[in-house]
């Protein structure tokens, strides 16, 4: 089925992106604008907050001010009495008492004389300042500093008794004489607690610092660590760096703010629900029509790329597609092809029976999975081989519609199969002559006995018959020697030319044991030679063998021989080649064991490797041969340490039961 090329419609709409981009922007401009408002809003809490907080700041301040120079000018008025009446102690006692219950930040109220020393003082004689267990500056130079200027002098703060105090000296003159010193020793505690209101205190953190930024008083009841604006004055008096640092809670919105802010978050959720059930359907729309878009380009870029011919069938069995590969294949037209019912314009006339048998399998679902291989014809005549592959058609439903299948031309690949098989034929016939050349001294021996002993028996009958002293049965019995020689002798010829001849593998039921025992006729005088032990280890039965005799004759005098020539270094005595055989789960494990000196590791990688070879002058094939043999007869081949040194080369065979379970 061929699918047109999109036109016009096919094209996506540019005015469907406006449609999903213009909400998009409108939104995020809403939420933009949203965020705005409520920082907006947030700053200006904040701005009102601290408008709010600088002016309580002011007040407070104004009120400690106002507060401490009240103090100072009762205590200026109290020393302008003492100077005057002339029962000053009565006077100090009964007026310092009152200051001390209506000023509960005053901690003590001292009255001394011209030289400093205390005429009296409320309550008790000890001030906080000789209880201070670090004091700042020594009274005596704030005195002397009042006493020189003639006013009211305050003094830096103190620590004492686990609080901070500081002390207001007002001079006392009698006429233009100072009598004495007035000294009011006030406790910051003490006075943050009584001027600072309720209302202030739930609003912000009061904190009372030195010029070094040490708290020396404060007052709260916020959490300090949701407090976010802060402001600072100075306090004078009394001053030296004395300062008010006040701490505001965070910002706070009201309800009816809240309330708005929860509105809006709602009616921007309920549009962006709106416009993103919009946004799906047009989605889903826009969906369906690129879907169809992205199917037809893909379809189009496959068949256009691809190798492999695709063809596609009904249940009746009817082309229903088919791709430009599949056509340029057969050389037929799609035209030609689609609707086209059995047999097919590109089926073998020559092989028609077989083709319309695996067509009537697919049909049936009984399509074999690793596909299968048959012969077709182009439409000039030339015929191909080609791998198919079928698979089920299932639509959008889930309905079985018919049947794809995939087309390879493997013409190339068989004959370089077969190319390959029949170079590795002619390699394998070449090892063989190369190992009968190898062994010519071998050969030559196992016929000069036969051929001696023919020769001595004709002689023995030639001077009988020339002496005349004979009996028949005297020359019989040379004669039956001769012949038997002369047998073995031929039997020795038929096994070299068995060996060496070209010809097809061909699998047949075998001895093992026969095999093995050839094989070590051939080799036996190389190895004896080498001074080298043939052993040979067999188990008692004798089940036949699936294999190529000859082939499997060339692996064991190949492993054998290197086997031999492996132990060319080992000492004489301990020059013992194995060969064992066993059987494992219906197939033969033969074994070929030397004492040589080993294979290494990194050799054992390349073993097998085409052209590889540890000889000076070996061709690198004789393993790669056996291997190859190996593989033909079904068989695995591999390579293992001999645990008392040496190499042991092992390949398995199957028995004629494994393949033929019926044979006797």
């Amino acid at each position: 089925m061929q699918i047109e090329a999109p036109t016009a419609a096919a094209k996506t709409p540019k005015w469907s992106s406006w449609y999903l981009t213009m909400p998009k922007l409108a939104v995020g401009l809403l939420v933009a604008l949203l965020i705005a408002l409520l920082w907006l809003l947030q700053d200006n809490e904040k701005e009102e907050q601290r408008a709010t907080l600088i002016a309580d700041v002011l007040w407070l301040e104004q009120s400690i001010r106002f507060h401490l120079e009240s103090n100072s000018e009762q205590l200026q008025q109290l020393a302008l009495d003492l100077a005057r009446n002339d029962d000053s102690d009565a006077l100090f006692d009964t007026r310092a008492r009152h200051m001390m219950r209506t000023n509960p930040e005053l901690a003590h109220i001292a009255w001394l004389d011209y030289s400093g020393v205390t005429r009296g003082a409320i309550p008790g004689h000890v001030s906080p300042r000789q209880g201070a267990t670090a004091p700042r500056e020594r009274g005596e130079d704030h005195f002397d500093l009042a006493r020189k200027l003639g006013k009211p002098v305050f003094s830096r703060p103190f620590p004492a008794q686990g609080e901070s105090f500081f002390e207001l000296y007002i001079p006392v003159y009698r006429g233009n004489e100072l009598s004495g010193m007035l000294v009011a020793t006030h406790s910051l505690n003490g006075l943050i607690g009584h001027l600072v209101p309720w209302w202030f205190v739930e609003k912000y953190q009061l904190h009372v610092i030195d010029d070094e930024g040490a708290t020396l008083a404060s007052k709260s009841k916020l959490d300090t660590a949701k407090a976010t604006l802060s402001h600072q004055v100075s306090l004078d008096p009394p001053g030296y760096g004395l300062a008010l640092r006040v701490i505001a809670n965070r910002v706070t919105t009201s309800t009816a703010q809240n309330l708005i802010i929860t509105l809006i978050i709602f009616l921007a959720g309920a549009v962006f629900w709106s416009l993103w059930a919009m946004r799906g359907l047009m989605r889903h729309r826009l969906a369906a029509e690129q879907a169809l878009r992205s199917e037809h380009a893909f379809r189009k870029a496959m068949e256009d790329s691809l190798n492999t011919g695709m063809r596609a069938r009904d249940l009746t069995g009817r082309i229903t597609y088919v791709n430009p590969a599949f056509c340029e294949m057969t050389g037929f037209s799609a035209g030609e092809l689609i609707g086209a019912l059995p047999p097919y314009p590109y089926w073998n006339p020559e092989d028609l029976e077989r083709t319309r048998e695996l067509h009537d399998k697919v049909l049936d679902g009984l399509a074999p999975a690793q596909g299968f291989e048959l012969r077709f014809r182009r439409r000039n005549g030339e015929t191909f081989d080609a791998l198919v592959y079928e698979a089920p058609l299932i639509d959008a439903d889930g309905r079985h519609t018919g049947w794809m299948g995939s087309v390879l031309d493997i013409t190339e690949r068989k004959r370089a199969e077969e190319l390959n098989r029949q170079q590795e034929e002619k390699l394998q016939a070449t090892s063989r002559l190369v190992t009968m050349g190898e062994m010519a001294s071998t050969l030559a021996h196992e016929l000069n006995q036969p051929l001696a002993a023919i020769s001595s028996y004709n002689t023995g009958c030639l001077n009988k018959l020339a002496s005349g002293n004979f009996t028949p049965a005297e020359l019989h019995g040379a004669m039956e020697k001769l012949g038997l020689q002369a047998q073995r002798a031929g039997k020795i010829i038929r096994r070299v030319h068995d060996f060496v001849r070209k010809s097809e593998p061909k699998l047949a039921e075998c001895d093992l044991a026969e095999v093995i025992d050839d094989a070590i006729g051939f080799i036996e005088h190389f190895a004896q030679k080498r001074q080298v032990h043939i052993e040979r280890e067999l188990p008692g039965w004798r089940h036949p063998l699936l294999a190529d005799q000859v082939m499997v004759e060339q692996v064991l005098l190949n492993l054998m021989r290197n086997a031999i020539e492996a132990m060319g270094e080992t000492v004489p005595e301990r020059r013992r080649l194995v060969v064992q055989a066993s059987e494992h789960d219906g197939v033969i494990e033969v074994r070929v064991i030397d004492n040589g000196s080993g294979i290494a590791d990194a050799v054992k990688e390349r073993l097998f490797t085409p052209f590889f070879s540890t000889k000076p002058d070996g061709m690198g094939m004789g393993l790669n041969i056996c291997r190859s043999i190996i593989e033909f007869h079904k068989g695995r081949f591999w390579v293992e340490d001999n645990p008392g040194g040496g190499t042991i080369f092992v390949f398995t065979l199957p028995l004629a039961e494994a393949e033929h379970p019926h044979t006797p």
